[in-house]
Order: C-alpha cells, then sequence, then structure tokens
C-alpha cells in the first residue's frame, strides 16, 4: 500500500512562532455546552504560522500574492534531501554534493525537523545560503521546503535567500515536519489557504510514495 506522510504542523495555541509573528489563538465563540446550536470556534494567527507557504510578496512589495501560486507547482514530484546532521549553512557545496539530478521541488530534511518539536523557539536552526538559494534557482527548482519556520538564518543581515528565491517566484514552504520521512522521492501536494491578496498562508502539506 502507498503511503502518505502528512508533514504538517498542528496548530494549537501555544505552537513554537518566529520572534515578532502573532500568537495563535483558538477559542470557542459558540458552545453547544453553553446552550448554542452548534460549536463555533475563533481563530487568531499570522500568515506566516507553523506550516506555511511564502509568496513572492512576503518580501516583494506588489510581488505575487499566495492566491496566485500556481497549483501545478504545489503539487507533483519532489525529493526529499537529507542533509548531514553537522551541517548549519546549506550552500552551494552541500547542493552540489547532493545531487538533486534535476528536481523542481527539493524538501530539505536537516535537524531541525527534531527542533520543531521543542516548546521554546530556536535561534540555532540550519538555514539556506544565499549561495545555495542562487544554486537551486540556477538549478530550475521551483519550489523549496525547509523543516523550520524559516529558511534564512536567524541573525541574517539580510535575507538574501528569500529574496533569491522570491524574485524568481520559487515558491517557499516552511515549518515542514520531515522526521519521519526517509530521503527519497515522492508526489507533493501542498495547498495554502486560498486568502487574497496577502503575503503567505498556512498550509496543509502531504508527501504521498511514488
Amino acid at each position: 500500500m502507498t503511503r502518505t506522510y502528512d508533514i504538517t504542523l498542528d496548530i494549537h495555541e501555544g505552537m513554537i512562532a518566529y520572534p515578532g509573528n502573532p500568537p495563535v489563538g483558538v477559542r470557542p465563540h459558540e458552545q453547544i455546552a453553553d446552550g448554542a446550536a452548534a460549536n463555533v470556534t475563533a481563530l487568531a494567527f499570522g500568515s506566516h504560522t507553523g506550516t506555511h507557504v511564502d509568496a513572492a510578496r512576503h518580501f516583494i512589495d506588489g510581488g505575487q500574492p499566495v492566491e496566485q501560486l500556481p497549483l501545478d507547482i504545489l503539487i507533483g514530484p519532489a525529493t526529499v534531501l537529507a542533509v548531514p546532521e553537522d551541517v548549519t549553512a546549506i550552500d552551494s557545496d552541500v547542493l552540489a554534493r547532493a545531487g538533486l539530478d534535476g528536481a523542481t521541488r527539493v524538501l530539505l530534511r536537516t535537524r531541525n525537523s527534531r527542533l520543531l518539536r521543542e516548546p521554546a523557539f530556536r535561534e540555532d536552526f540550519a538555514y539556506l545560503t544565499g549561495d545555495g538559494a542562487a544554486f537551486l534557482v540556477a538549478g530550475g527548482v521551483r519550489l523549496v521546503g525547509m523543516d523550520y519556520l524559516s529558511i534564512e538564518a536567524f541573525d541574517a543581515d539580510e535575507p538574501r535567500a528569500h529574496e533569491t528565491l522570491l524574485h524568481d517566484e520559487v515558491i517557499v514552504v516552511e515549518g515542514l515536519d520531515l522526521n519521519d520521512v526517509p530521503a527519497g522521492r515522492y508526489e507533493l501536494i501542498c495547498l495554502p489557504l486560498r486568502v487574497r491578496g496577502i503575503d503567505g498562508a498556512p498550509a496543509r502539506v502531504v508527501l504521498r510514495e511514488m
């Protein structure tokens, strides 16, 4: 039987968030227990909460918004690349040694996947360098995924990885839980919320064995 991996983080109050982003609120609005006809929950969170997609508008004013991201990039064959545990900066040398073999969707599985399950945000997560981003763009990659809340180094002076990818309209997916996913080829299904005109949105993301 073909296995499907759900690589999406649960959204819940108290979950880790990138510093400065809005906190998550999940609260009852109407409850049957209080006499209402149905249960209704009020949700409050930022566009880059948990497992989410970055559209070009995240770093480029007037750039492509999330509802215009093409489904034929969000859905299709993807390669999960196992990055060595001792690698923090994923640069062109690391990616060249990995041998991407023409992959157009690349998900980076690093030591970050373990960090996602820690209760507090970690600043020392592995990240993609600007040089690494340029390598992926030059290789024809159209979607890049990372297993932490940002693809960019926490203390980066400039967001070179984001800008390099998003200026070329390469879709960025962040907050992927790849803990249980072996390296290899899969079918990716990534569907961000269709919220008009914004810079990104939480997404449900799954991988299916090919």
